[in-house]
């Protein structure tokens, strides 16, 4: 079954933010029902078809992938103070600087010669999520082999313990 003009526009929106309520409003259903809308359309198997046929579309254009992520992160990683100051502690020209010093560079205070940087951590943090990499999803581990009552024992348990 083909996706409405909505349908299709939500998908799209999705791809911007990860956020399905804010996709929702922005492909033009109701403010005031856009979470449940957004819900519905993220259970509708076709719609979480096309966005992931979407994002793998986007990857593939792009060229961004976990390969390029886990890159990165270690290009920041491994980057050096000293590679942007000359033997005298001062800083280097901006042209003589490495090219990852480059790119981070936010605001250059002409005056001062202050220098602010971007946070690139987060903006990596920001592709990860966009390509699924999983890079910086937090790892829940659910224990469901007990019951609800073997649980809130348990909860109860651990509550004592932390009043002692």
């Amino acid at each position: 079954m083909a996706l409405t003009a909505k349908q299709q526009r939500f998908v799209a929106e999705y791809l911007v933010d990860l956020n399905a309520t804010q996709a929702a409003v922005r492909a033009g259903y109701s403010a005031k029902g856009a979470k449940d809308q957004a819900w519905q359309n993220m259970q509708n198997p076709e719609i979480t078809a096309a966005i992931k046929a979407a994002m793998e579309a986007r990857n593939k254009r792009t060229q961004v992938d976990a390969d390029y992520v886990l890159q990165r992160l270690t290009e920041i990683d491994e980057m050096d103070l000293a590679a942007i100051h000359g033997e005298d502690g001062k800083l280097l020209p901006i042209r003589q600087w490495p090219l990852i010093w480059r790119q981070m560079v936010k605001e250059v205070d002409m005056k001062s010669g202050k220098v602010k940087f971007h946070d690139k951590l987060r903006a990596l943090e920001l592709i990860g999520k966009h390509v699924n990499v999983n890079a910086f999803r937090d790892q829940v581990a659910v224990d469901v082999s007990l019951t609800l009552s073997e649980r809130m024992a348990k909860a109860s348990e651990r509550a004592r313990k932390n009043r002692s």
